[in-house]
């Protein structure tokens, strides 16, 4: 056991970050913000050892088409693993269209099999129902982090899950390090050649569920 507190200690920390998608989504829309997951991946990763970093959403598929495909993606190309399944769509008794998509299952999984491998976990989620998956981790030796926020009404993070975790960050207060920086004021600039090719694009899509029925935690 001592052996393996030590090389725990030993060299950088390792980190897990796993991002609940549509959490995280409401709750920043809550703040009046966009994310930035490159920024994220720095914040988290830049005096650490990023083991990894998973992003979990439900698609919602349409015509062949999500509207969610573009950020997921962009993810996939930008150091995230992405988990994804398809959202289920359901009536309610009034018949108003609803759309469910719970990825807790996979995030919980995920996160204990990488337990092992780590120091600490972040968890970006607000969810109550993580607080099992935690209470287990930490039973590993793996200190857990959850961040979401107490800032929007109602306040986004479950008191069972910011009891049981090591430790809560406030997802307002690291808003500027991981928000979408504003575009800069306009300023005259030549024209581009008519011949320029076009090159894929380094910042996160904006608004990724601005297209999409609203997902629905169950």
């Amino acid at each position: 056991m001592s052996a393996h507190v030590a090389r725990r200690q030993a060299g950088p920390e390792r980190v897990g970050l796993f991002v609940d998608g549509a959490n995280l989504y409401y709750a920043t829309k809550a703040l009046g913000f966009e994310m930035d997951f490159a920024a994220m991946l720095r914040f988290f990763g830049g005096s650490t050892y990023l083991v990894r970093a998973c992003y979990y959403t439900a698609l919602i598929e349409t015509e062949d088409y999500s509207p969610l495909r573009p950020l997921t993606d962009w993810l996939a190309y930008n150091g995230w693993r992405v988990v994804t399944k398809p959202a289920k769509e359901q009536a309610d008794p009034t018949g108003r269209r609803r759309i469910k998509g719970n990825m807790d299952i996979e995030l919980a999984v995920d996160m204990m099999e990488l337990a092992p491998h780590l120091d600490h976990a972040v968890l970006v989620s607000g969810d109550g129902d993580f607080r099992r998956v935690v209470e287990a981790v930490q039973r590993m030796g793996v200190k857990v982090t959850v961040v979401s926020t107490m800032e929007s009404q109602p306040p986004m993070i479950a008191d069972e899950l910011r009891r049981q975790a090591d430790g809560f960050l406030e997802l307002a207060d690291i808003g500027p390090e991981i928000a979408r920086r504003a575009p800069a004021e306009a300023r005259p600039r030549p024209a581009p050649p008519t011949a320029a090719v076009a090159r894929p694009s380094r910042i996160t899509p904006a608004d990724p569920y601005g297209e999409a029925p609203d997902i629905e935690p169950e």
